[in-house]
C-alpha cells in the first residue's frame, strides 16, 4: 500500500459547460445549425439553469472544493451590443451560490457556442469577433471580478477551429482549409487581446488562461507514421501554447486519450480498454503530456478529464490511474494546481447527443431526477484526504 500525498490548496473539482447543461439556450447558433450528425439542439439539458443550487449542494457532499463552468455568451449578449441584465443577474446568482459554499470559481467565458448573431456573421472566422469577443470578455469581468478566482477564455480552440470549419461536424457545418487556419489565427488573437484587457483591469490578482485540448499521438510503426505524429503533436498540442506562453497565467489541460497515427491517416485502436464512446483508455498519457507542458513554465490545472461510461465499470478505475500518473508528473517537476473531473454530470456531448454518459451524478433525462454514481464516491473520498492509495 502507498499514499500519495498532494500538495496543500491542490483544486479537486468537476466541470460543465452552460449549453451542455443548463438548458434553454435559445440564442444560441447550435439551436438554428444542428452538427452534421443530426444531434440536437440540446433542449431542457439537465436543467442545471434553475437546479444550480442542488447540484452544487451535491458537489459540496462529494468533497469538491472548485468548479469549472461557461457563462453563455448568447444569453447574456442574444443581440450584438445589447447586454441582458436579467441573465448577468442570473449568473452572479450562481458565482454567489458557489462562494456560500466556499468552492472556487473557474470561469470559460467560450465554450463551444456563439450568439446567434455572431455566426451569421461567420464567427470566428470573422475579424470583428475578435473586438466582440473582447467587449463581451471586459463586461464579464466588470460584472463578476470580485466572485471569479480564474478566468479561461477559449475552451479547446483547436477542437473548435478542426470541428466547425475543417470536419463539417458543428456548426458552421465548413469543410475548408483556408477558413480553418484563419479561425485558428483568429482564436489567437481573441484570447491575447482578452488576456491584455482582463490584466490591464485585474492587475496581478487576476489569473487569467487557455484550455487546451491535448493528445498523445503516437505512430504506428513506419517512419513516416512518425513523421506524421511529430507534425502533429506540434501543431495540434503545441502550436496555440506556443504563440500565447506570454500571455496566459496558466495552462488548463483537457486530456482524453491517445490516437495511434499512420502517415496522412488514424491508426486502428487494437486497445481492449476503451470507454462507451470507444475512445482508448489511456491514463499514462497524461504523464507524457504533463512532462511536455513543462516547457512553458506556467502553473498546469488539469481542466477535464473522464470517460463516458454509462455502468460506471471503469470510471473509478480510471480515476485513480490518471491521478498516480499526475502526480507522477509532479514528482518530476510538472507544476500541477488542480484536477477537474469531466463530468460533474450526465450531459449533451455535441455531435453525439445525449448517449454518452460521463457524470460522476446520473441523470434521468425523463425526469431529471439526480444520481450519484458508485464512482463519484471514490473520488470524493480522495477529494477529501487530498490523498491518493493504491497498491504496490
Amino acid at each position: 500500500m502507498m499514499i500519495l500525498k498532494f500538495p496543500d490548496n491542490f483544486l479537486w473539482g468537476s466541470a460543465t459547460s452552460a449549453y451542455q447543461v443548463e438548458g434553454g439556450n435559445r440564442f444560441s447558433d447550435w439551436e438554428i445549425t444542428p452538427p452534421e450528425a443530426g444531434q440536437g439542439p440540446a433542449g431542457i439539458a439537465c436543467d442545471h439553469y434553475n437546479r444550480f443550487e442542488q447540484d452544487f449542494d451535491l458537489l459540496k457532499g462529494l468533497n469538491q472544493n472548485a468548479y469549472r463552468f461557461s457563462i453563455e455568451w448568447a444569453r447574456v449578449e442574444p443581440r450584438e451590443g445589447e447586454f441582458d441584465q436579467n441573465e448577468i443577474e442570473h449568473y452572479r446568482k450562481v458565482l454567489t451560490a458557489l462562494k456560500q459554499r466556499g468552492i472556487k470559481a473557474m470561469v470559460t467565458l467560450h465554450h463551444f457556442t456563439l450568439p446567434q448573431w455572431l455566426a451569421e456573421m461567420g464567427g470566428f472566422a470573422n475579424e470583428k469577433s475578435i473586438q466582440y469577443f473582447t467587449r463581451y470578455a471586459s463586461k464579464m469581468f466588470g460584472e463578476y471580478k470580485d466572485l471569479v478566482d480564474f478566468w479561461a477564455t477559449i475552451n479547446e480552440p483547436m477542437v473548435l477551429a478542426w470541428a466547425g470549419y475543417l470536419r463539417k461536424l458543428w456548426p458552421p457545418q465548413k469543410k475548408n482549409i483556408f477558413l480553418y487556419l484563419r479561425v485558428v489565427n483568429n482564436l489567437i488573437k481573441a484570447h491575447k487581446r482578452a488576456y491584455k484587457l482582463l490584466k490591464t483591469f485585474g492587475k496581478d490578482r487576476t489569473l487569467v488562461g487557455i484550455v487546451k485540448n491535448n493528445s498523445c499521438f503516437e505512430p504506428c510503426q513506419n517512419s513516416l507514421d512518425k513523421v506524421s505524429a511529430a507534425f502533429l503533436n506540434w501543431w495540434q498540442n503545441r502550436y496555440f501554447l506556443d504563440k500565447i506562453k506570454n500571455n496566459t497565467d496558466f495552462i488548463g489541460l483537457n486530456f482524453y486519450m491517445r490516437i495511434r497515427i499512420r502517415f496522412l491517416s488514424q491508426g486502428e485502436n487494437d486497445s481492449d480498454q476503451v470507454s462507451d464512446m470507444g475512445w482508448e483508455l489511456y491514463p499514462q498519457g497524461i504523464y507524457c503530456l504533463l512532462k511536455d507542458l513543462k516547457r512553458y513554465n506556467k502553473p498546469i490545472y488539469i481542466t477535464e478529464n473522464g470517460l463516458a461510461d454509462a455502468e460506471d465499470k471503469n470510471r473509478e478505475w480510471y480515476i485513480r490511474e490518471v491521478l498516480r500518473n499526475v502526480h507522477r508528473a509532479m514528482q518530476e517537476g510538472a507544476d500541477v494546481r488542480g484536477y477537474f473531473y469531466w463530468s460533474l454530470m450526465d450531459n449533451f456531448e455535441w455531435a453525439d447527443g445525449f448517449g454518452p454518459r460521463f457524470g460522476l451524478i446520473e441523470i434521468d433525462y425523463k425526469t431529471l431526477e439526480r444520481k450519484i454514481r458508485p464512482s463519484a464516491y471514490v473520488y470524493a473520498e480522495i477529494c477529501k484526504s487530498n490523498q491518493l492509495t493504491i497498491d504496490n
